[in-house]
């Protein structure tokens, strides 16, 4: 008997084809949500570099910008003119920390806060159109489904020490 701590079991040939279809169905509902979600994006004039940093914002609280652009994987010039723009528009606003004036942590502003909402909302209201295309049978199915790769994504994602490393960071 395998322990979860022994990690997922080998997957045989067949295992692995069913996996192969579910990964080609996932990335093509996934593909097409964000598709549909790059118009709301363009109507807001907000990038998706820039709903990218207030994602990160929004799950990991205010930043540093050396923080920014090593997540972004980009100069701390590039990230700076990046905040820069998202600043001016209201996205994202700069803190100095009381302690240390130096460093300068970025958190989401006003408008910032109103676009990821509005992302949510546009989101959450396209995947009700969406379900509602399945049938009253369908629903508990998906539902069942998705709470299983939910959970599976939940393992994976604690146990993964890429996502400790990048979303881990010490103010100093």
């Amino acid at each position: 008997m395998r322990s979860i701590s022994d990690g997922p079991a080998k997957p045989t040939t067949g295992e692995q084809a069913t996996v192969d279809v579910i990964l080609t169905e996932v990335g093509g509902w996934i593909g097409e949500l964000r598709c549909a979600s790059m118009g709301r994006l363009v109507q807001s004039n907000v990038s998706m570099t820039q709903m990218h940093v207030l994602w990160l914002l929004q799950h990991q609280g205010e930043m540093s910008m050396s923080r920014i652009a090593e997540l972004l994987d980009v100069s701390l010039s590039n990230a700076t003119g990046i905040m820069d723009r998202m600043a001016e528009r209201g996205l994202v606003e700069r803190v100095r920390v009381p302690n240390d004036r130096r460093l300068v942590l970025v958190k989401p502003a006003a408008a910032g806060l109103e676009a990821l909402s509005q992302t949510e909302t546009s989101k959450r209201a396209r995947m009700r159109a969406v379900i509602g295309h399945l049938s009253a049978a369908e629903r508990p199915v998906v539902l069942s489904a998705l709470r299983s790769l939910r959970r599976a994504l939940s393992a994976e994602v604690e146990s993964s020490p890429v996502h400790q490393h990048h979303f881990t960071e010490a103010v100093s």
